[in-house]
């Protein structure tokens, strides 16, 4: 049987790397759509730790507070993923996108370290960002 080296990585480190490598870039914004890899989506997105871009639920926090600038509880839970480390959220060209008071409390209650910016800031943050990192851009006002 031969022995496989990692070198001294664990495997959190190896992941660490693996999920860097995979992890989208994103291109430009501009109000009301957001580039990543070549694709262009007109509406808010939402980058998982395995690198999958969906369509961000707001329904979530309209249900809430009736509109989906406020990111509610039921959203944060929904964005979270057991081992993220860090949430980038782009709140909009204007910064109007706010998160909850909540929704600040139940990312702190599991480690989580969240940066909330205007999105073409936040798009700088992102793709300088290393290590177990979801994103949440919002791409309008």
């Amino acid at each position: 049987m031969r022995k496989i080296e990692n070198f001294g990585l664990g495997f959190g480190n190896l992941f660490n790397m693996w999920t860097s490598i995979m992890k989208p870039h994103i291109e430009d914004s501009k109000f009301g759509s957001i580039t990543i890899d070549g694709q262009t989506f007109d509406h808010d997105v939402v980058i998982e730790l395995s690198g999958e871009i969906h369509k961000r639920n707001k329904r979530l926090s309209k249900e809430v507070y009736g509109t989906s600038h406020i990111i509610s509880l039921e959203e944060a839970k929904d964005l979270f993923e057991r081992g993220t480390e860090r949430i980038i959220i782009g709140s909009g060209q204007n910064g109007m996108l706010v998160v909850s008071k909540e929704a600040m409390d139940f990312f702190e209650k599991h480690d989580i370290l969240v940066d909330v910016l205007v999105t073409p800031k936040a798009i700088v943050h992102w793709n300088a960002a290393e290590g177990q990192v979801v994103g949440l851009f919002h791409v309008t006002c």
